[in-house]
């Protein structure tokens, strides 16, 4: 429901900002009736899959359970009425486990896509001709996929501005109170827990403190005596469970902050990097090329050469007050 109310909003919202009705959102279920979802009531759509033509883009809304992503007699009828749009020209995109239906209709071998991050390995292994990632989202040509609920949001600011340029951008990212658009290659949220297995408290005790101490970093001796082990019992946890050690696992949360940052706002780059814990714009600058080979400033330069890639010259009326 969060998905689809995103979507349509979203969608709404564009056409106000550009001035004209550019972008017609048109539900629909495989027959036309109403579909029920898990978390509320029956929604009516606007029409059977049959009597759609001519759509710019198809979006598939999922929260199918996998790897049984589709019984036989939906998928005979969903996985041609796909081929026929994509070989139209059609963009398709998944939003949730979406991404699954499309890999199952062969539409995505060659491309990256996503979808929840607990489903990535079995999909992994049923579909290994699609570049699987648990990134937010994934915009590869004319596939794109999301893993639903608020990277809805994120997804379609991102192929929005594409299509219309960054002025759009910032009226969606502002209109729907975003405190920041989040870039394709950051990855979802994963519980630690979930990486870690359960049973290892100390260890998430340990990430907690540097998720909360990235501008004054915490030498690896304080975090070790604040969650209750030696210094060589909490290097033992992350070689183990992260493959990395403190230090190390460390500067990538620092140095992927920094990277948000450079993304998303305008602050200097000198701001950025003591803000995520650097002691100089020299030290920034090398371990950031370190770690993503090329410089924050570079970070910026291709930042700002991909939206003028991607700007269309469409007029854009200013938004409404």
């Amino acid at each position: 429901m969060l998905a689809l109310g995103a979507a349509l909003d979203l969608l709404a919202a564009a056409n106000e900002c550009l001035g004209a009705r550019i972008h017609e959102a048109v539900t629909l279920t495989l027959d036309g009736g109403a579909v029920r979802p898990a978390n509320g009531p029956a929604l009516a759509v606007d029409g059977a899959l049959v009597h759609a033509r001519d759509l710019q883009s198809v979006w598939v809304l999922s929260d199918l359970p996998l790897p049984d992503s589709l019984r036989d007699g939906h998928a005979a009828t969903l996985q041609p009425w796909l081929r026929e749009r994509a070989a139209e020209g059609a963009t398709l995109g998944g939003i949730g486990t979406g991404a699954a239906v499309l890999a199952q209709a062969g539409l995505l071998d060659g491309h990256r896509a996503t979808l929840p991050w607990s489903h990535v390995p079995q999909m992994s292994t049923r579909h290994p001709g699609v570049v699987w990632s648990s990134n937010v989202y994934e915009i590869d040509r004319r596939r794109l996929s999301c893993a639903g609920s608020t990277a809805t949001l994120d997804l379609l600011i991102t192929w929005l501005g594409r299509l219309h340029g960054e002025r759009l951008v910032k009226s969606l990212v502002a209109q729907f109170g975003l405190e920041r658009l989040r870039a394709a290659d950051e990855r979802q949220s994963t519980p630690l827990a979930g990486r870690i297995g359960a049973g290892n408290a100390k260890l998430s005790d340990a990430v907690a403190l540097m998720e909360a101490n990235l501008g004054e970093p915490l030498p690896t001796e304080d975090i070790a005596r604040l969650v209750g082990v030696s210094r060589r019992q909490l290097e033992r946890l992350f070689k183990q469970h992260l493959d990395a050690l403190p230090s190390r696992y460390y500067a990538e949360l620092r140095l992927a902050r920094a990277r948000r940052l450079l993304q998303q706002t305008s602050q200097s780059i000198l701001q950025i990097g003591l803000a995520s814990g650097f002691a100089s714009g020299s030290h920034f600058s090398n371990a950031y090329r370190a770690r993503f080979g090329h410089t924050p400033r570079d970070e910026r330069s291709q930042r700002a050469n991909a939206w003028r890639d991607h700007t269309d010259p469409i007029p854009m009326q200013e938004p409404p007050p």
